[in-house]
């Protein structure tokens, strides 16, 4: 007669194996983690107390910590307090530091005064895959990614909050100033009173906020960038697509190969925008790759003149798609990529046939750009699809070509967005599918880059298994 499986009895004396070594299979992710930082060289790095002191308490070594916090991102356990269970239960993880049990402030204080050798750990690893020939390197997909910081909307001050923040507050004040005015006149006894007396305190907390706020409001003129962040001084108030806006947090960038998906170069900043960081991310992945010529993919968010013109010296060739400032197009009018160029005779060929001759050049924005139009649009039949005012005036910046070989790429039959989207949101998507639906555990900007710094190593090492195997990735390491 079938029965149920059963469990081994808990009061059944047991043997456990005498090393630990035998719990853990010769397939076992835990095995790169600790081969992996062995051969690291930890005080090149810069990792503190890496060399014993000769006196004074023995600390633990920064081999151990680094070994637990690469484990615990890879198996989405980055609180140090949880850490610290598991240093207590897990068999993994105490095969991997020698059954050592640091409590969660030694762990949280490595992560947070060795920031910058897991950065270069992170970027040790991207080495390594260079190194043994599976980075190439022949082309990355850049974007960027707002990710949530400890600091609450509420702890985020901007003067259109504040100002809406004292409508609401002065808006109260009154109602209240109204209400006891009423219960005053219509209203005896004890009932009275103590109505009069709670809305009185609730008045007085009003009027406390009003003072709180205006205080803040001084002491956004000293904000450099009009915002303050209680919590997390480095956070700021940033515009998402999501349906709730107004996310306080920082802009990660990352720049992925497209052959391999692995993470070349990443950068934590709090900047909302984009628009700045093409060139930057753009020569770190050249630097990492260490190849001559690079091509860079990145969406109509990182579009700047001067960004491209950066990277055309770089030596970096950028595909961005221009991004459509006008309203034309919705309206069925005419827009600028319906002027044909005709760079022998440097002018402007209008869907109606006629020609728009250069003008003059002057400077906007920082770049100098040149102004084309002609005289014959007032006759022209087709005028009210073109323009309301007297002519049609085009613009053309002096390294205008580099855009016009980019919408030349744009139009090859391999779609180059459709290739940054499914290479570079992944890696996004799935640290974030790690992370769950939390936030950054640290605070300041140098503290959540390397929180992120480990994030990505975690990404990375997964991604090099999928790709070769533990085997293969264990044999490649020592070198």
């Amino acid at each position: 007669m079938a029965g149920f499986i059963e469990g081994v009895d808990r009061g059944q004396s047991v043997l456990f194996p005498e090393r630990l070594d035998d719990w853990i299979g010769e397939d076992s992710l835990v095995r790169v983690v600790d081969f992996f930082v062995e051969e690291l060289d930890l005080q090149r790095l810069g990792f503190a107390r890496s060399a014993p002191a000769r006196t004074g308490r023995p600390g633990y070594r920064p081999a151990a910590l680094l070994k637990l916090f690469i484990y615990g991102y890879l198996n989405r356990i980055p609180s140090s307090r949880r850490l610290e269970r598991e240093a207590g239960r897990n068999v993994e993880v105490m095969w991997l530091t020698g059954k050592l049990v640091p409590d969660h402030k030694t762990i949280a204080d490595f992560r947070r005064d060795n920031g910058a050798g897991i950065r270069k750990t992170c970027a040790q690893f991207v080495e390594l895959c260079r190194r043994i020939g599976v980075l190439k390197g022949n082309c990355v997909a850049m974007d960027g990614s707002k990710f949530k910081a400890v600091n609450n909307r509420d702890r985020n001050f901007t003067k259109g909050k504040i100002a809406s923040r004292l409508a609401h507050l002065e808006a109260d004040v009154e109602r209240y100033i109204q209400e006891m005015v009423r219960i005053d006149r219509q209203e005896e006894g004890e009932a009275r009173t103590e109505k009069v007396a709670h809305l009185a305190s609730r008045y007085g907390r009003i009027r406390q906020e009003i003072a709180h706020l205006k205080a803040m409001d001084e002491a956004l003129a000293d904000a450099p960038d009009g915002q303050i962040s209680l919590t997390d001084p480095d956070a700021r108030a940033m515009a998402t697509s999501a349906r709730i806006s107004g996310l306080v947090g920082y802009n990660v960038q990352s720049a992925v190969d497209t052959e391999t998906h692995l993470i070349v170069a990443h950068e934590v900043t709090n900047q909302g925008f984009d628009r700045e960081q093409l060139s930057p991310m753009a020569a770190a992945a050249k630097a990492v790759l260490g190849c001559e010529k690079l091509h860079a993919i990145a969406d109509k968010g990182y579009f700047s003149g001067a960004e491209i013109l950066a990277c055309d010296k770089a030596g970096i060739t950028v595909t961005v798609p221009r991004p459509e400032t006008s309203g034309n197009r919705g309206k069925g009018m005419f827009v600028k990529a319906d002027f044909l160029y005709d760079p022998e005779r440097d002018v402007y060929r209008c869907p109606a046939g006629s020609d728009l001759t250069y003008r003059y050049t002057r400077e906007e924005g920082g770049l100098q750009v040149g102004r084309y139009w002609t005289n014959e649009c007032q006759n022209c039949p087709v005028r009210h699809r073109c323009t309301s005012g007297k002519e049609r005036r085009i613009t053309r910046w002096e390294h205008e070509h580099l855009i016009d070989e980019m919408r030349g790429r744009l139009g090859r039959d391999s779609d180059p967005m459709t290739l940054r989207r499914c290479t570079v949101e992944h890696p996004f998507g799935t640290i974030k599918a790690w992370m769950g639906t939390t936030h950054f555990l640290t605070r300041r900007l140098r503290n959540v880059g390397t929180e992120m710094a480990l994030n990505v190593l975690a990404y990375n090492i997964k991604r090099m298994i999928s790709l070769i195997g533990i085997r293969a990735l264990m044999a490649a390491i020592p070198g």
